[in-house]
């Protein structure tokens, strides 16, 4: 048909037909399929114990500090061994190879089974291998599944950041504070209000098992002690609080509670062919269950919803460069990564504009009783 109406009985022509505005195109680098399975011994072994095929990167980082980090990490506690040179190499094994990928392996194995049923090892990767990348035993999965994923950081969320000036050093800082001082005692309590009991025991025993474990260690040797458990527990818990700053920094305080319009998406990254797409935030908040090959192409088929929803999407950059260039108010830097999904010609200075106009605190309804 053509773009005009053909005129009507009275004479009058109706207005143009206008066509749907159109998106432009991305193109994406990021993993959008697990590695072709083989022949070898590896892949025979994998195919046995995994629950989907598809994780066996997944797998390929439990294996990888089994064999690799778990007894390194033994050695520096050998009586006669531990030195500088020594301590200094296990750091660049865990910070270049494993610890990222240990987080977003825990991360996408506690939203999807990882092992086929009868296979019971989640226990032991939490105790064993969990600590090693800052992670305490069971406090993730309370945190992330048992409270972050139900409030989709909303006002009862103990991580939220909707209070928070997010492009504010200090307020960072307090943010930062609260979750070191008192994150566990209030996701705990959380838990236990919401008559989340398991939880609220796995991650209490987690924290103080793992705060026992601590002290025995660091009398027993607390050089070895400082390189194997504490350097990795203030990294993780720095950087998880960054990253969740990053993740939800952008928030419209007109809808804080959709979430095209509380998280972001970040594509093309380093970080995501390394950490299993994680940078998908808005996709896993609206299925959290997504497997991880499959948020580049669920991205992809959903671009005109992000752009009605003025979604925010950077290209580029990774959470931690984020929430950098957001401690430093760069924002006309973070403008410039953030991808134009139309329509219309680009306007870096009102891409800018909407970012700042989401970075403000946002009030907690009145309507809403506040939480213990």
């Amino acid at each position: 048909m053509s773009a005009l109406a053909l005129g009507s009985a009275s004479g009058v022509v109706d207005a143009p037909i206008q066509a749907p505005p159109q998106l432009e195109p991305v193109r994406i680098t990021d993993p959008r399929e697990a590695p072709v399975a083989g022949c070898s011994l590896a892949d025979r072994l994998a195919a046995r114990v995994l629950n989907d095929p598809r994780d066996r990167p997944l797998l390929a980082v439990i294996t990888g500090m089994s064999a690799v980090l778990l007894p390194f990490a033994v050695v520096l506690y050998v009586p006669g061994l531990f030195s500088l040179p020594l301590a200094g190499l296990y750091l660049a094994l865990v910070f270049g190879l494993f610890f990222d990928r240990y987080i977003l392996m825990l991360h996408c194995s506690r939203h999807r089974r990882l092992f086929k049923p009868g296979i019971e090892l989640d226990g032991a990767i939490d105790w064993l291998l969990g600590p090693l990348a800052g992670q305490t035993p069971g406090t993730y999965s309370a945190h992330h599944l048992g409270m972050h994923h139900v409030e989709d950081n909303l006002w009862d969320d103990r991580s939220t950041t909707l209070p928070f000036q997010r492009d504010s050093v200090i307020d960072f800082a307090r943010y930062w504070s609260r979750f070191v001082l008192v994150g566990v005692a209030e996701l705990v309590g959380y838990l236990r209000r919401h008559r989340r009991d398991k939880l609220a025991r796995r991650a209490l025993v987690g924290e103080v098992g793992y705060l026992a474990l601590l002290g025995a260690l660091l009398w027993l040797d607390w050089r070895a002690t400082t390189v194997v458990l504490v350097v990795p527990l203030v990294a993780a818990r720095f950087g998880m609080m960054a990253g969740n700053w990053a993740q939800h920094a952008f928030v419209d305080p007109t809808d804080p509670g959709d979430p095209y319009r509380s998280s972001i998406t970040t594509i093309n990254t380093r970080y995501n062919r390394r950490c299993f797409n994680d940078g998908y935030h808005i996709g896993h908040h609206l299925k959290a269950s997504r497997h991880w090959t499959e948020m580049p192409d669920d991205f992809l088929a959903n671009l005109d919803r992000y752009r009605d929803e003025r979604a925010i999407v950077f290209e580029g950059l990774d959470y931690f460069a984020i929430w950098a260039l957001l401690m430093v108010k760069a924002h006309r830097t973070l403008a410039r990564h953030v991808v134009h999904l139309g329509p219309g010609p680009r306007d870096d200075a009102a891409i800018e504009a909407l970012l700042r106009s989401r970075l403000g605190p946002v009030a907690r309804p009145a309507s809403q009783a506040v939480a213990a």
